[in-house]
């Protein structure tokens, strides 16, 4: 709880948007682990005092072998933890399994310390039998029955593979009329009732201003300023002409500061149902963060290997909803649980992480958000899962398995469930390479040895298949030099298949259109934008590769799109009067310099001018100097700036190129 003093300084709006009085901050054990990137009900303590958080049954429990010992640990109890005295404790009450004599004083005890502590005890969790033991390559395995994949739509896009689709039509697919006029409505609401009794009324702001706006938001990922404002300035320093044409400063910052996703009436009546359970935390985000999961499901289905991980939306609000991760690149920021496709990095579902839910099933967060994600009447049966140490479990994938879903995923040596034999472990220095394997029916837990130790879980993979991989290594002779050593098919699948999530963060990084802003759900809106573009492009990259075509790069994608965008926007919401689109008709000879091209203005008419052109034979990229004239409708104006150029794939398409034209 934040302290009075402090909640003074914040106004009534904002405070309304404070969720931090929510559980958003870590008051507990279980959080704390999760904090740490750890399973609280699936991740079990084994230096905890109790045996039976290792997995330690009554008859294997075996007394401390000194009285002296025994009489420490029981003070301990009774002055540390009350909850654990001398009447109540469970070692207290328990049998003893077996009668040690107790060794004199004078002799030291034999039980090991320091590293060897752990590894020569002689106790033997309950998870692994007398007849468990590890198995290296040269034992053969039984290579389990391989997935029959049977998807319930056919795997890529759900286009017309023979239809062209323009960026901004693509874009639509996520951002449709219906999510604009929601927005629109929502946000000329907030913006009325926010205004009341200000001077300035509220100007309503329509379809093409959130054309407008979108345009400038795609454009600001591309062009990077110190300040929002300066892409407004006419220093000479900037002197970017696009923001200027599409939309004035003032509008631009007036929709960003009143930009609402839900009713505000909806909200009013969410706020009254605060700390209750019927309190809706993602309720200023639900119209269009529905819509866009549902868009991602709707343009794409994955191909058969697909991947679970989470991903960070950066921010530092003041908001309950804010996870704090130390071991990620982006530390502090909103948690999303994300399925993505491992070939292309398409997101094909997601969820926001809420908090710790007031509802559990002892099953653990890392096994629900994989339930919640997949879907497989939706997805359909045979597909493969990989997954990191976060959500590897035997219970996770023994179920997935009742959903004719496989799986694969590195796993944690205390996670319940996996086998903790001893026998034909790795010895203290085992050489890199080194493999030992265990299977406990359908399940396949590989250990593998490469810089360090790994260990893998997976329904669908054998042991050993003679793989091998070059590594780095030095010889006898002290030398480096390249060796081939054995490597598990688990290991290869896994690095080849789970970074789809990581590439889907990868490709959103590049542009993205992340603003700095005090309202959180007005980040989830920026973040959708990306997720809405990057899918975009991989549809239109799929596209572009079916029918055989060269497709756009990521960049040239975004700027055709601004360009649509703005081309849609309404002429109101710009402080000068749009610049007329001058289409350069190609020449004949592509291959050699052009000094006489001819610009068609479509309202205008055609207007000639004299400049140099060069049409790289190569990469088919027109090349335009920008000083020169052109006499338009009796009037000569001045060609001051190349805004952009879409160049053409091959020498019999049309090569475009957009000016601003200025007096």
């Amino acid at each position: 709880m934040e302290a009075p003093e402090e909640k003074k300084l914040v106004s009534d709006d904002e405070v309304s948007e404070d969720d931090s009085s929510e559980s958003g901050s870590v008051d507990s054990a279980a959080e704390d682990m999760f904090m740490d990137g750890m399973d609280p009900v699936l991740d079990a303590d084994c230096s905890s005092s109790e045996p039976s958080d290792c997995g330690i049954s009554d008859e294997d429990w075996v007394p401390e072998a000194t009285a002296v010992k025994r009489k420490r640990s029981l003070s301990f109890f009774d002055n540390g933890s009350p909850a654990k005295n001398s009447s109540t404790s469970k070692f207290s009450s328990r049998p003893p399994a077996t009668k040690i004599p107790k060794t004199p004083p004078s002799t030291k005890s034999a039980r090991p310390v320091g590293k060897d502590r752990g590894s020569k005890s002689t106790r033997t969790p309950a998870t692994a039998s007398s007849e468990e033991r590890w198995h290296d390559e040269s034992e053969v395995d039984i290579e389990p029955p391989q997935p029959i994949f049977r998807p319930s739509r056919t795997p890529g896009p759900q286009l017309s593979a023979t239809s062209s689709y323009t960026p901004l039509e693509l874009f639509q697919l996520f951002f449709s009329t219906s999510v604009l006029k929601t927005i629109i409505k929502n946000t000329n609401a907030y913006g009325a009732k926010s205004m009341e009794g200000n001077p300035r009324p509220w100007h309503d702001i329509s379809m093409q201003d959130m054309y407008s706006y979108l345009a400038l938001v795609i454009y600001m990922g591309i062009t990077k300023v110190c300040a929002v404002t300066d892409f407004w300035k006419r220093s000479p320093l900037y002197s970017l002409p696009l923001p200027t044409s599409v939309m004035s400063c003032r509008r631009f910052m007036a929709i960003s500061h009143t930009l609402h996703l839900s009713d505000p009436d909806v909200d009013t009546e969410n706020e009254g149902k605060r700390g209750t359970a019927d309190f809706d935390r993602l309720c200023k985000i639900k119209p269009l963060y529905l819509q866009i999961v549902e868009a991602c499901k709707a343009q794409f289905h994955p191909a058969q290997n697909i991947a679970v991980d989470e991903r960070m939306v950066a921010s530092k609000a003041r908001c309950g909803l804010k996870q704090h991760m130390k071991n990620k690149p982006t530390k502090w920021g909103y948690k999303l649980f994300v399925l993505a496709d491992s070939r292309c990095g398409y997101t094909w579902n997601f969820f926001v992480y809420e908090g710790k839910s007031p509802v559990e099933n002892g099953k653990g967060l890392s096994y629900e958000s994989v339930m919640a994600l997949i879907d497989e009447k939706v997805l359909g049966t045979g597909y493969k899962l990989f997954v990191d140490n976060f959500y590897t479990s035997p219970m996770l994938f023994k179920d997935l398995l009742q959903k004719k879903v496989w799986a694969c995923g590195t796993v944690r040596h205390n996670r319940a469930g996996v086998p903790r034999a001893l026998t034909n472990d790795f010895p203290r220095k085992a050489p890199r390479g080194s493999l030992r394997w265990l299977r406990d029916n359908e399940l396949l837990f590989v250990k593998w040895k490469d810089a360090r130790e790994v260990m893998m879980c997976t329904t669908f993979h054998k042991a050993y298949k003679g793989d091998t991989v070059q590594r780095r290594m030095k010889g006898d002779d002290k030398r480096w030099k390249y060796t081939d050593v054995p490597i598990p098919a688990v290991v290869k699948d896994y690095n080849k298949n789970m970074g789809g999530v990581d590439l889907s963060d990868a490709l959103i990084k590049y542009y993205n259109v992340l603003h700095r802003t005090r309202k959180w759900y007005k980040t989830f809106f920026y973040h959708f934008v990306d997720i809405a573009v990057v899918n975009a492009f991989i549809l239109h990259r799929d596209l572009a590769r079916t029918k055989g075509t060269r497709p756009f790069t990521q960049k040239a994608f975004r700027e055709t799109l601004i360009l649509a965008l703005a081309d849609i926007g309404s002429e109101s919401t710009a402080t000068l009067d749009p610049p007329p689109l001058l289409r350069l008709v190609p020449p004949t000879d592509l291959s050699t310099p052009q000094t006489t091209v001819r610009l068609v203005d479509g309202s205008a008419g055609s207007a000639t001018r004299r400049l140099q052109s060069y049409v790289c034979p190569v990469m088919h990229h027109c090349a335009l100097w920008q000083r020169g004239t052109v006499s338009m409708s009796g009037m000569t104006k001045t060609v001051c700036r190349t805004v952009n150029t879409t160049t053409g794939f091959n020498t019999t398409t049309a090569i475009y190129a957009w000016f601003y034209v200025c007096s």
